[in-house]
């Protein structure tokens, strides 16, 4: 197996034999058409990114799920957020709500990084999404979901919310629950801490119980069965993030492990949820890290016991799952210096020599998209591990090789490739961030 230190040859063959397989993006709308063709009847399209602060990812991505869900049958798009924050969104694109406009809808979107959704591309997006619903009959509308799993309390809350309006003494048992986190104060990470540190008793019990008492309450009419079904999934999300925040202790493999089996928990059960409700089987668009869809099993990550949303997709649904990776060879970025500052526009230096963001440089297209089914003889050398970039909410270049790459077999690792040679930052749309970065040192680990 190639070492982190090896540099793969990027011979002339290779070159001849990606460009050919190659489909030049001009910025036309039937640029997609290949990607859709790709795409077939996959119930469930995963669509990456190589960072989270990148316009053209944003955009491209917007641009397919528009044209899966106007012309192919698909009801939801999944996020790399947080549950009850994206359900405010839900409620907006479908005219319902206190929320003026998509910069309101997006206001629960308040955890770092804000950015990461309070952007121009999402405010658009969201405002495509009420303007088609507007037209189509319920079981023909879309929504917008977030799978992640960090809104402890938030999902506490709202659990209590949900029963407070159904059966306010089922509310003040939840209440007694979920009091066993109020001693630890608004960040669940204290909680983990002194659960993992021996100070204090697990929550999990509580956590447990309350879902299981949720979960068997039958729905009071069909009226109910969206909320009863929105409040199910928080308990299960507060369930799980006192499970993640105990393990964050413990080993990053195992935080990582439960929050994307939670996602992919997330979204098999917002899929049966919406094939029930709509009487055919649901299609979704999933957006988030190219780390956390690309199937881990192709990775160095995956060597080292990690899994991910597109492994666990992937081994549960077959071909009925297509993945979509993202990736950039230079640009700028919205990113931040260390965890919990203010995102800046930061420049994003040239690819390393070896890594697959350098061979795409070198195939000198532009921006192409490359589906994996299309690799000739001539190109099989792509599939020779190579380094992958990923930059998270936090980018150091000066520790980027060991802070923002891994090795991976990029064909197995995706169905379909779009790279975009020179990129752009985000448009956030608080004063706080997107400023010129400034200089300063960068040593902090990436995040995801």
């Amino acid at each position: 197996m190639a070492s982190l230190f090896d540099e793969p040859d990027i011979s002339q063959d290779l070159l001849t034999g990606v460009r050919s397989a190659a489909v030049p993006l001009t910025g036309a709308d039937a640029d997609l058409e290949a990607l859709i063709e790709g795409i077939g009847e996959a119930r469930f399209v995963l669509l990456g990114e190589a960072t989270h602060g990148t316009h053209e990812f944003y955009a491209l991505r917007a641009a397919l799920t528009r044209r899966l869900i106007a012309e192919h049958g698909f009801t939801a798009v999944a996020v790399e957020a947080d549950w009850p924050d994206a359900l405010r969104v839900n409620a907006f694109i479908h005219g319902e709500g206190n929320d003026p406009d998509e910069e309101s809808a997006l206001g629960d979107f308040q955890r770092f990084p804000r950015w990461m959704w309070r952007n121009q591309d999402t405010v658009e997006l969201v405002r495509w999404l009420r303007h088609h619903n507007a037209a189509q009959p319920p079981k023909r509308q879309a929504g917008f979901y977030g799978l992640d799993l960090y809104s402890l309390h938030a999902s506490m809350r709202a659990v209590v919310d949900y029963l407070e309006q159904v059966d306010p003494e089922a509310a003040q048992r939840a209440r007694l629950r979920y009091a066993c986190f109020e001693r630890f104060g608004d960040d669940p990470q204290h909680y983990g801490h002194a659960v993992a540190s021996g100070r204090a008793s697990p929550c999990e019990d509580k956590a447990v119980a309350q879902l299981l008492e949720l979960q068997r309450r039958p729905p009071l009419h069909a009226r109910d069965a969206d909320a009863r079904f929105f409040a199910e999934q928080n308990a299960r999300l507060a369930r799980n993030a006192e499970a993640y925040y105990r393990a964050m202790y413990a080993g990053r493999h195992e935080s990582w492990n439960l929050r994307d089996t939670h996602m992919a928990d997330a979204a098999d059960a917002l899929a049966r949820h919406l094939s029930q409700k709509q009487g055919r089987p649901a299609k979704m668009v999933v957006w988030a890290h190219n780390s956390h869809l690309g199937d881990a099993r192709a990775t160095q990550l995956g060597d080292q016991g990690e899994l991910n949303l597109g492994q666990l997709m992937r081994q549960r649904h077959g071909r009925a799952t297509y993945t979509v990776g993202f990736t950039t060879y230079t640009g700028t970025v919205l990113a931040a210096h260390a965890w919990d500052e203010p995102g800046v526009r930061r420049k994003i230096r040239p690819a390393l020599p070896g890594s697959y963001e350098h061979l795409f440089h070198e195939v000198d297209l532009g921006r192409f998209l490359l589906r994996m089914k299309d690799l000739g003889e001539a190109a099989s050398g792509l599939r020779e591990r190579r380094l992958e970039r990923a930059i998270g909410v936090v980018y150091a270049p000066r520790t980027e090789r060991w802070s923002h790459y891994f090795l991976a077999d990029l064909p197995a690792q995706f169905d379909a490739v779009v790279h975009c040679d020179e990129t752009w930052a985000l448009q956030p749309l608080d004063a706080d961030a997107g400023h010129e970065e400034e200089d300063a040192p960068d040593t902090y680990p990436f995040g995801l």
